[in-house]
């Protein structure tokens, strides 16, 4: 029983900062002399980024007037973080759910199935219950939780998603994405931690599946995931005593690049398509480098590729929701002679793991 994306809601915190405004906060906050400012500007401008979201206003309001990364304080513990993160991340889920509800032709008392993914905050009872509370839902909804996976984790709920489909036609899923990156800033200046801080933003995004095709949706073809063990330790998501920590190593593209071509390879015979036959591409936007080395790689134009970089220059990563964004902006650009196309889709995080699907285009009058 083939599943399909019925529609997808996004999310954004009301807080916007600019890139260059984000390194004047850096730059103040972590006390940079002047070598370290000019390595941070340089990195900055690099990005591909040109704003970011957060929950926290720290970053669009003026240098004296941080709410919660204070300067000559010491910087928050995890408990404070996570409050922050129990405080914020219900709305931006709820938000993108309602969106999302909204977007397709299934009403919420129908919705058998609840996906939560999140890797920047945790807390029990959950984000799942108080949706459930939220959005008027069934208390006898099942539900399932994909958590601390990282940037690659909507792949994840979105398989759960396709078995749970293709086990019951009558199923109905939502899947919720939400992450608050902001919230984890580390008062630290190695290269790891600059890179990181120069990248994450806020953001969330929901996902209607179920066995209806409905007027617009996303058939879900095929999945396909591998491992680069040998690079495990180039990328790592870590709970400290002052909220989580990236570990986030400059190595990272070029073990993508090394490692696309045969994922793509493998995903594709697995349903008899080859990489000419893909007319759209969703990329998550890890990074500029790595968006740079998969177009290189698998020999596609920035044109081709401009749903990914177009995500990464408005809202920077986001961790788990930036590729439904991706997927979002394809999808609403789509018309009815677009339909019965294809949609390349890749995610990568901790592992390091590379994450792979192709959607196929249902789109009726």
């Amino acid at each position: 029983m083939p599943a399909f994306i019925n529609s997808i809601g996004t999310a954004l915190p009301s807080n916007l900062a600019s890139q260059e405004r984000i390194a004047d906060f850096m730059v103040s906050h972590l006390q940079l002399n002047e070598v370290e400012e000019r390595k941070l500007r340089v990195l900055y401008r690099a990005s591909g980024i040109k704003q970011r979201y957060s929950v926290l206003k720290d970053f669009s309001q003026n240098l004296n007037g941080q709410s919660f990364f204070k300067e000559d304080v010491t910087f928050p513990s995890a408990k404070p973080r996570m409050l922050i993160y129990q405080q914020h991340a219900i709305g931006l889920a709820k938000e993108a759910c309602w969106q999302a509800i909204n977007d397709s032709t299934i009403k919420k008392e129908e919705i058998t199935h609840l996906i939560t993914v999140s890797c920047t905050g945790m807390y029990a009872p959950g984000l799942d219950i108080e949706l459930i509370d939220h959005l008027g839902l069934t208390t006898s909804i099942s539900r399932t939780s994909v958590n601390f996976m990282g940037c690659y984790a909507a792949f994840n709920a979105m398989k759960v998603a396709n078995c749970i489909v293709d086990s019951d036609q009558n199923a109905k899923v939502l899947v919720v994405c939400v992450e608050l990156c902001s919230i984890h800033l580390q008062e630290k200046k190695d290269d790891e931690n600059l890179l990181a801080n120069a990248i994450f933003g806020d953001g969330a995004a929901a996902m209607v599946i179920s066995s209806e095709s409905g007027h617009r949706s996303l058939e879900m073809k095929s999945f396909y995931n591998d491992l680069a063990l040998h690079a495990r330790d180039e990328m790592g998501w870590y709970i400290g005593d002052h909220g989580f920590e990236m570990h986030l190593s400059a190595k990272v593209p070029e073990v993508i690049k090394d490692g696309i071509g045969e994922l793509t390879d493998r995903l594709l015979r697995k349903i008899n398509l080859k990489i000419s036959d893909i007319d759209f591409f969703a990329i998550h936007p890890g990074g500029k480098r790595i968006l740079d080395v998969i177009e290189e790689k698998l020999n596609i134009s920035k044109e081709q590729n401009l749903p990914a970089r177009e995500i990464l220059r408005t809202h920077g990563n986001m961790s788990s929701p930036t590729v439904l964004f991706v997927i979002k902006r394809i999808m609403d650009s789509m018309r009815s002679q677009d339909s019965e196309k294809h949609i390349l889709s890749f995610a990568f995080g901790p592992g390091l793991t590379l994450e792979s699907t192709v959607l196929k285009s249902h789109i009726h009058a």
